[in-house]
């Protein structure tokens, strides 16, 4: 019997940027990772992605973090938490696609992404966010989330 699992991390945006900088506009599209089966013996695996134009001149240098898990309060694991009932899932986000380096605030071992080609009215830069759920995980089957905040520093 198959437990029908559904995951998803939800990336909420917020620009810090000092005043007097760019008029930018950062957009994050959340990681799904669909249906986890619980006997799979691979990972589950999607992305999502952190998307910022300008229309003025920007600072150089932009750095993305994305914050710890809502859920676990931390980066290892995050933890997504079941709607409306016990269980959670283990999962994280990287900045890689080999999925080796863990995406945080550049504290406790995690990294920051660099922005380095963010023009005015330029097309958007858009950085792609891997996420994973590592397979074996006893989850009751329903729905999964979690809360993260993106953070841009300028």
């Amino acid at each position: 019997m198959k437990a029908a699992v559904r995951a998803g991390a939800i990336l909420l945006c917020l620009l810090a940027a000092a005043r007097g900088h760019a008029a930018c506009n950062v957009s994050a599209t959340g990681v799904n990772f669909g249906p986890y089966d619980v006997f799979s013996t691979v990972p589950r695996d999607s992305t999502g992605s952190v998307t910022v134009s300008c229309d003025e001149v920007p600072p150089p240098d932009p750095v993305i973090s994305i914050g710890p898990s809502g859920n676990s309060g931390g980066f290892f694991p995050r933890t997504m938490r079941r709607s409306g009932g016990p269980g959670t899932l283990e999962y994280n986000l990287f900045t890689d696609p080999s999925m080796t380096s863990v995406w945080g605030d550049g504290a406790a071992g995690t990294n920051t992404v660099n922005l380095k080609n963010v023009h005015r009215q330029k097309p958007p830069v858009v950085v792609p966010i891997y996420g994973r759920i590592p397979p074996g995980q006893d989850a009751p089957s329903g729905t999964y989330g979690d809360s993260l905040t993106v953070t841009i520093n300028w």
